[in-house]
């Protein structure tokens, strides 16, 4: 019936569970020239071993064809520094494994033709974890998801310092996910305790505390967390139905006789303010008695017409 997760202790600080990597990268703006104008300069180089060829085969003369055929491979290696950025895209781009820059403006751009062209997307994405079964603080098992939102904002650490970004934050986003989860108890029996049900705001900011500390090494920043789904496991269930059920009546009594005791107090005391009647101990007994049948009764009380006296 025990659910064992391998999680953090409980109470410690949001720390990543690795150590960081002995040399961080940070983005920087990659020095690349327009598309259009390039591709003007391109053509223009490109037509001069083309040239070279028309009249070596005019002449018949090999050495200028082989020029012209050997420039003409070089300068088509220069039709490959040509790249687009969409919006909302990135380039990291690397030359003979050195990084050189991130080019994160949309448009069409040229660069070293042996740059390395790695596509980052800037947009927003959503990840929704899949329902984890875990204890949670009183040791009971429950079953919890989340969604996260986020993006990356710097593509050179999400490129270099760690291996692929999105497994990162799938791992990651649901190893915070289970220690959240042993953090708080699933309801808030006692006073001043947050727990997962009663208190969202204060696991969503959490949860999103976690994860922005877990995953800004690799360059990713959190929007926003919220978890979707929530409940006892299948097996404890009907029994915590069942508690809830009776605390919710017992807090529902607990609210009905604390107000007919106020109403009782109100009755009596403007009864012996208005000197309409003159009630002994042994009768205020009595109707104290008859009130709190009345007020906290679960259903509508019978009128009973006594036309004889208490004491006979």
């Amino acid at each position: 019936m025990d659910v064992i997760s391998e999680t953090e202790p409980s109470g410690a600080t949001p720390e990543p569970a690795f150590a960081p990597v002995s040399q961080t990268h940070q983005q920087r703006p990659a020095r690349v020239l327009p598309g259009l104008p390039a591709a003007a300069g391109v053509l223009a180089v490109s037509l001069i071993p083309a040239a070279l060829i028309v009249v070596g085969v005019a002449e018949t003369s090999s050495a200028l064809t082989v020029a012209g055929v050997v420039l003409l491979i070089l300068a088509s290696a220069l039709w490959r520094g040509l790249f687009v950025v969409s919006p909302n895209e990135s380039r990291v781009l690397i030359l003979f494994g050195r990084y050189v820059g991130t080019v994160i403006q949309a448009g069409w751009w040229w660069c070293n033709p042996f740059t390395a062209k790695t596509p980052v997307s800037l947009r927003v994405r959503n990840f929704q974890s899949e329902r984890v079964k875990v204890n949670d603080a009183s040791g009971n098992p429950i079953e919890i998801a989340a969604v996260v939102v986020w993006r990356v904002t710097d593509t050179a650490k999400a490129v270099f310092d760690v291996d692929d970004y999105d497994q990162f934050v799938t791992v990651q986003s649901e190893t915070s996910l289970r220690h959240l989860a042993t953090e708080y108890p699933y309801d808030d029996y006692k006073p001043d305790v947050i727990s997962l049900r009663g208190n969202t705001d204060e696991v969503r900011d959490s949860l999103q505390a976690e994860l922005h500390s877990r995953l800004k090494l690799a360059g990713v920043e959190i929007l926003e967390t919220r978890l979707t789904h929530l409940a006892y496991a299948p097996e404890i269930a009907e029994v915590m139905l069942r508690r809830q059920q009776a605390e919710a009546i017992l807090a529902a009594r607990r609210t009905m006789v604390q107000g007919a005791v106020g109403l009782v107090q109100m009755a009596l005391a403007q009864l012996a303010d208005s000197d309409l009647v003159e009630l002994d101990p042994e009768r205020k007994a009595a109707m104290v008695s008859n009130l709190m049948v009345v007020l906290s009764g679960d259903h509508t009380p019978t009128p009973v017409i006594n036309t004889g006296s208490l004491y006979t």
